[in-house]
């Protein structure tokens, strides 16, 4: 029996290698050092054996949309990951948040990517007070300006980011963005350009100097995001290959 990788850890990390190629050359197009540039891999609706075969390929932090999946996910990692000696990710909530699952994502996740209304930002930071704990927010803005898309309106983030730097509990780090389905990546290089601009005007805020992050960018079209100056790419399909669309 070889004990060498299985098929599915060689293409998982043959997917790694390749959106690490792309992030680099990415970077340096854009005269930036690759090491600016981090890769969460979104790992919504992919089974266990494939998160584990990207983390022995180097993936240091993770992406979920769905608390409950997360929860779960994280628990039956616990032990694998612990058996094998593979070093336990960092999981980014990327996904939109009901108030009444803030206990939940303050237990599970490392930093929250997608805080859109101060009553959200209020009930995480009285979650995180409990939990003695200060936790890594992003703020999500909807830049494009789509209904259907959840984040604070561009012209409301700024109200929006004074109230997140006002809470003990809360180290607001940066923003995030999700922008609209396009069919050439570089239709979405105004809107990175756009929250990139937000983004250093926020900076200018009393306590603002922290907001350095911009979380942008995803399999189709992070090379224009890096070049607009993403600090996060969230790869999923590039990275694990499709995802199980089953309810």
């Amino acid at each position: 029996m070889s004990d060498g990788p299985s098929r599915l850890e060689a293409e998982v990390a043959q997917r790694v290698a390749a959106v690490r190629r792309r992030i680099d050359a990415a970077a340096v197009a854009a005269g930036r050092s690759p090491h600016e540039v981090q890769l969460i891999g979104v790992s919504k609706r992919q089974p266990a054996e494939r998160i584990v075969a990207a983390l022995k390929a180097g993936v240091r932090v993770l992406g979920e949309n769905y608390v409950q999946e997360a929860v779960a996910k994280r628990s039956a990692l616990l032990e694998i990951l612990a058996d094998q000696g593979i070093a336990q990710p960092r999981w980014h909530m990327i996904g939109h948040i009901q108030r009444r699952k803030t206990r939940l994502v303050v237990e599970t996740f490392d930093a929250v990517e997608s805080v859109d209304r101060e009553e959200l930002a209020d009930e995480l930071n009285r979650r995180a007070e409990q939990r003695n704990r200060r936790v890594p927010i992003l703020m999500q803005v909807n830049v494009s300006g789509e209904n259907q898309k959840s984040g604070v309106g561009a012209e409301a983030a700024e109200s929006l980011a004074v109230h997140c730097l006002a809470l003990p509990h809360l180290e607001l780090t940066g923003l995030m963005a999700i922008p609209a389905n396009a069919a050439e990546p570089e239709a979405n290089r105004p809107v990175f350009r756009q929250l990139r601009q937000l983004r250093d005007r926020l900076r200018a805020l009393p306590g603002g100097e922290a907001i350095q992050e911009l979380s942008m960018g995803m399999s189709g079209d992070f090379e224009a995001a890096i070049s607009e100056g993403a600090t996060r790419v969230r790869v999923g399909t590039a990275l694990f290959g499709p995802r199980d669309e089953r309810p």
